[in-house]
């Protein structure tokens, strides 16, 4: 028997620990399997009882009669690994664990934990969990799980799938999606992921026939390329991948040493993760919950551009809502062009100069299906939105009929009822239109699906060889990260460091001047930078002034000298920087660049390394970049040059080991012909904060 089917077919299940008393949560799986049907071979395994609940009860694994698939372990302490004993000696392929006191129970619960998935692995025994509420297969009527939803009495079946890291949210979208006939495929909890994780999990359900979307409900990601890989192989097979993720914050920022680091935090590290590899992200449970229906059986859209939707609407303050919640999003509410207004006033819906097709007064559900299928022939939008006031709850012939009969084709169509209708929108989940309860959640789908991308094409990587003439540890002097810098093949300002005492240099003036230390990160700040030093006095003064205001603020800072550099100029200041994330890996950022970047929080992000089309469309999305771009005619800037050099930072991804933690050129200044980095940091992972 292959895991999938163990996990989501067995023919026989053991429930190691069942309890004989109906209350008690370990009673639940025998009650649930029963209830939902379940056809296999049950066999209860408590060692004080003959009989659980009308079945046969056996005192251990090793006392069972024929084969079993699958074992799901309640127990407490020492039962677990007697158990996986068991199950290693009866071939029994998956053993999913509920019972705590693993990974979740400090230091010493982790390395049980860690002792457990070894030996499970020597046994050739599968592990899902500890901590898994288990597994649910809707269509199957396997209920194998402790979670209390399933006292319900009915179970609607779809093609949604979801893995969750939260047992409670297999229960929570469950009962949710049932209110609105929205049902589920398989439904999974890994719990601490001691060996099955998400990442395979989503690889079985990407080849699984009755799973046409995966949602996944995730606190971290644990293993970034598995994940990645499962994901790719979901888009080849045409099943789209969501995730909603905990932790809209800035968690590790204050970690930082450089503007990369605060500005690629955990969070933004996880939406280029997502991106890469081609999963949705949305923000709103209730959007994970309802998205199924809209992106099922479609395509990343791939748009160049602000999305268009064009929304049909019985109720104008319900479709305002979505509208103004739309464009805060960076979507756009179309109004009807000359054509398409004609043909309107054809089905005598007077349109106006307005983003929002009212048809309040129609009265008519036979031109709300002609308009809609106006809208949804149009080129002029992406998508359609319909938007159903009360008659969604009384008289659904008017706006709901016409929208279940309508041909979606090449456009989705999605609706918005502003009342409490769950009929209606039960109607729609059974035809496979997307129906949305309130304004964010249909808001953030539409947002998340037109964020979509195809997964990126991974560069083919080119082996990179640390200089030997620089440290590997610790945290480079500005000389030292410039001159690795070089080295990537990024162009880097002519520059000396000149030593105490008599800080001697050769360089033309004007000159800029930075105190050379590595335990300085951020120069401008203690007043270790001088711009246009314009002749040896004044350079003199100014560098006495510089080292007495760093020892004041960094007595404890290693001074080596100055740095001298040739005054460089450009059209543009950008900052090109790399960073280590602990949960995705390499990444690489350009942005505005300067002393401000991180005020502004104007940059793009992707998994490293990318290569020079890839960098060139991060450049793209950056606003404050648009002076290089020949805005308003001014003077375009050397956005190839930029994009080598984004390309070569990228490439520290390649290193054996990966060591550096963050890495970062801050300004390089963008001219009309090449660039130029004249500021750099490197700190190793090695460092301590």
């Amino acid at each position: 028997m292959n895991l999938f089917q163990a996990l989501f077919a067995p023919r026989a299940v053991a429930l190691v620990g069942a309890s004989g008393d109906p209350a008690k949560n370990t009673a639940r799986p025998q009650r649930f399997l029963r209830k939902h049907g379940y056809a296999g071979r049950i066999v209860p395994v408590n060692p004080t009882r003959g009989e659980v609940l009308g079945e046969r009860a056996y005192p251990s694994l090793a006392a069972v009669r024929g084969d079993i698939d699958h074992a799901f372990v309640m127990a407490p302490g020492d039962a677990v690994e007697r158990a996986l004993e068991d199950c290693g000696a009866r071939g029994v392929p998956v053993m999913s664990v509920f019972s705590d006191g693993f990974g979740d129970a400090g230091e010493e619960g982790m390395a049980r934990q860690k002792r457990l998935a070894a030996r499970a692995k020597e046994l050739g025994v599968r592990l899902l969990g500890p901590n898994s509420m288990g597994v649910i297969d809707v269509p199957g009527h396997l209920a194998l799980t402790v979670n209390a939803v399933l006292e319900m009495d009915e179970l609607p079946a779809g093609a949604t799938s979801l893995v969750s890291q939260s047992g409670t949210m297999l229960g929570t979208l469950l009962s949710r999606g049932a209110a609105r006939g929205l049902g589920f495929a398989k439904l999974v909890s890994v719990g601490n992921e001691a060996d099955l994780g998400v990442g395979e999990l989503v690889e079985l359900l990407a080849r699984d026939p009755g799973t046409k979307v995966v949602v996944l409900f995730l606190e971290t990601v644990r293993d970034a390329a598995r994940l990645a890989s499962a994901a790719r192989i979901a888009h080849a097979a045409g099943k789209p991948v969501v995730a909603y993720k905990l932790g809209r914050s800035g968690l590790g920022q204050s970690l930082a040493r450089s503007h990369t680091g605060a500005l690629a935090g955990t969070d933004a590290a996880l939406d280029a993760y997502f991106r890469d590899c081609g999963i949705l992200r949305v923000d709103m449970l209730e959007a994970l919950l309802e998205i199924a229906p809209l992106v099922a059986g479609r395509a990343p859209p791939m748009l160049e551009r602000a999305p268009r939707v064009a929304v049909v609407t019985t109720t104008g303050g319900g479709a305002a809502s979505v509208v103004d919640r739309m464009g805060a999003l960076g979507m756009e509410a179309i109004a009807p062009d000359p054509p398409l207004r004609a043909k309107l006033a054809a089905l005598g819906v007077r349109a106006l100069d307005s983003p929002i097709v009212d048809l309040t007064m129609a009265g008519s559900g036979k031109t709300y299906a002609a308009v809609l299928e106006l809208l949804l022939e149009s080129d002029a939008c992406d998508a359609v939105l319909a938007c159903v006031g009360s008659s969604a709850q009384f008289h659904p012939q008017i706006a709901v009929e016409p929208i279940l009969r309508s041909q979606p084709g090449a456009r989705p169509l999605a609706a918005f009822f502003t009342p409490h209708a769950e009929r209606s929108l039960a109607l729609l989940a059974e035809n496979g239109i997307a129906g949305f309860r309130t304004p964010e959640a249909c808001a953030d789908a539409f947002s998340a699906f037109f964020a979509w991308r195809t997964p990126n094409e991974r560069p083919v990587p080119v082996p990179l060889q640390w200089p030997t003439a620089l440290p590997d540890r610790g945290r480079l002097d500005e000389a030292q990260a410039l001159a690795l810098f070089g080295v990537l093949g990024v162009p880097v300002v002519e520059s000396v460091t000149a030593r105490a005492p008599e800080f001697v240099h050769a360089l033309a003036y004007p000159v800029a001047v930075k105190v050379c230390a590595s335990d300085v990160a951020h120069k401008t700040e203690v007043g270790g930078v001088a711009l246009r030093v314009a002749s040896r006095g004044d350079y003199d003064a100014r560098v006495r002034a510089m080292l007495s205001a760093v020892s004041a603020a960094h007595p404890e800072a290693h001074i080596e000298g100055v740095l001298v550099q040739r005054m460089e100029s450009g059209l543009a200041e950008a900052i090109v920087g790399y960073r280590h994330d602990p949960l995705v890996g390499p990444l690489v950022l350009v942005g505005a660049g300067g002393t401000l970047a991180e005020i502004y929080g104007d940059y793009a992000l992707r998994l490293a390394p990318v290569d020079e089309a890839q960098a060139m469309e991060m450049i793209g999305e950056v606003k404050g970049l648009a002076t290089l771009r020949g805005y308003r005619k001014l003077p375009r800037g050397d956005l190839d040059a930029l994009a080598r050099a984004i390309a070569a930072v990228s490439r520290l991804a390649l290193l054996p080991r990966q060591p550096v933690a963050e890495a970062e050129i801050n300004p390089l200044i963008v001219k009309r012909e090449g660039v130029v980095a004249v500021d750099g940091l490197v700190v190793f992972r090695d460092t301590e904060d």
